[in-house]
């Protein structure tokens, strides 16, 4: 070999992904995934670059973890409205079929924010879903329904007390604005109760004058007034009532014009298909400065019309409250408070009858103050559809389009046509939900159904964005607490067999 001879060298051979490939030589088949840890930059700064950014927001409160990667995500409308600037108003829709985990997800996020200081407020708990949670949380329970407890809808509440106050600090703006926001939710709970009664809105006549005789029984009435009073007012006939009455100068007029008027007022007042529940002096009033929530249970699903009635006056009086307390913050006079209200069943209200979408979205409406976050929860887009009329359904649609964000449990593939155009769903994610509503299988060693493939399982939509699905798993004091079944488990205890 001469010294100007050169020996080519090979490169060295590498296995690929799967090893040496070949017979014999070690070839992988499965590959196990990388164990994967979740810290904060100061904990995990030392391991770069075997690290990657977080793709779910860690803003609010913690709700369960992203089931393709096991990231935690933290949400709640206020958290993510307030704070992180994700979402335009501090609101929430939530859509998905029965016993999936809707209600346990929304309590989770009003357990969540009752840590950072925000009052959960449940206005309407028809199983009761929320009572063990609020009363844990310190909060006040308010019972109602038949021998349970009234909810007088011409009580003002706060409303009085709140107005004098700001009088006496110097702020009668302000407390003309309370008088005039407790007139006008009053006026929109007696017209939404006779609509409710009579399947049918009242006519602009009757609205007028039922919106003057309010105006007189507040200048004649010291005590808090009940629907009888009210009746005793247009029975009576004063002259600004007969005026927006039209009946020119004829009393024979009036009294018909007013008939229907009277006839409903006395259903209402002397114990009718509605009235026990709103006929009489409010039993338990409702407190600003604690977690509260209706216990409405008692009212019956066959009683439609009533459990819609007791759902919007709860709703009405729980925005009342929230509007007096942010306006006394607003003059100093209160500490500022911020409120989590939930809204149940949705679509038993607005099934009631024509007008109703027009009266939730009222209530909604009128709340003119910053600091509120909402939950509107419900089955399906369906039941938005199978409201009286097309443009009803236009404007509850509107609920969920207005909505910051929206999440989607198991749903029909029926379904997806009417939601996929309000939230922009891709077709990954129709598949998955529409997957998350599949029955649960037999399971043969426990001999019972498992669980149901959707159990606590979500999708969270904000805009155009896309989701992020994740699972909720509770912990062992939700369970305790969160325990729908706890009648059979208590009888389970007891040795019985179902």
């Amino acid at each position: 070999m001469t010294p100007h001879h050169k020996t080519k060298t090979r490169a060295p051979q590498r296995p690929g992904a799967r090893g040496w490939v070949g017979r014999g030589r070690g070839e992988a088949t499965l590959l196990d995934p990388a164990s994967e840890f979740r810290g904060t930059t100061v904990q995990v700064c030392g391991l770069w670059p075997w690290v990657a950014g977080s793709g779910t927001p860690m803003i609010g409160v913690p709700i369960g973890r992203h089931i393709s990667t096991g990231a935690t995500l933290c949400c709640d409308p206020i958290s993510w409205f307030q704070r992180a600037k994700l979402i335009r108003n501090p609101s929430v829709f939530f859509l998905g079929l029965t016993s999936l985990g809707k209600s346990t997800t929304v309590r989770r996020m009003a357990t969540g924010l009752a840590g950072y200081g925000v009052l959960p407020m449940v206005l309407g708990d028809l199983k009761p879903d929320y009572v063990d949670m609020v009363t844990a949380l310190g909060g006040q329970v308010i019972r109602l329904g038949r021998g349970r407890g009234h909810l007088n809808v011409l009580d003002p509440g706060e409303a009085k007390n709140a107005a004098r106050r700001l009088r006496e600090a110097g702020c009668e703006k302000q407390a003309q604005e309370i008088e005039a926001d407790a007139h006008g939710r009053r006026l929109t709970m007696v017209t939404a109760l006779l609509a409710i009664l009579r399947k049918q809105a009242p006519s602009d006549v009757e609205e007028s004058i039922l919106d003057q005789a309010l105006r007189v029984l507040d200048q004649q009435t010291t005590h808090t007034p009940v629907l009888a009073d009210l009746l005793t007012v247009i029975q009576q006939a004063p002259d600004s009532v007969r005026e927006v009455a039209v009946d020119r100068g004829d009393f024979n007029e009036y009294q018909r014009i007013t008939r229907g008027l009277e006839a409903s007022l006395i259903s209402l007042s002397r114990g009718g298909r509605l009235g026990e529940v709103f006929a009489q002096p409010t039993t338990n009033p409702m407190r600003m400065d604690r977690p509260v929530v209706y216990d409405v249970s008692s009212v019956t699903e066959t009683e439609e019309d009533l459990r819609s009635a007791v759902l919007l006056a709860c709703w009405s009086n729980g925005f009342a409250t929230v509007n007096i307390a942010q306006a006394l913050s607003d003059a100093g006079l209160e500490p500022r408070r911020h409120y989590f209200v939930i809204m149940d069943e949705l679509w038993q209200a607005l099934r009631a009858g024509t007008g109703m979408v027009d009266r939730v979205d009222s209530l909604t409406r009128l709340n003119r103050t910053v600091g509120v976050g909402t939950a509107m929860i419900t089955h399906t887009i369906s039941d938005l559809r199978a409201l009286p009329t097309p443009e009803d359904y236009l404007k509850a649609k509107g609920f969920v389009e207005r909505s910051g964000m929206v999440i989607c449990g198991g749903l029909p593939q029926a379904e997806m046509s009417d939601l996929t155009p309000i939230v922009g769903l891709s077709q990954a994610e129709q598949d998955m939900l529409v997957s998350w509503q599949d029955p649960p299988a037999w399971d043969s060693r426990r001999g019972e159904e498992a669980e149901p493939p959707g159990l606590g399982k979500f999708l969270v939509k904000v805009g155009g964005r896309p989701g992020i699905p994740i699972r909720v798993d509770l912990t062992v004091t939700e369970r305790q607490i969160h325990d729908t079944n706890k009648l059979w488990h208590q009888q389970s205890r007891l040795g019985g067999q179902p």
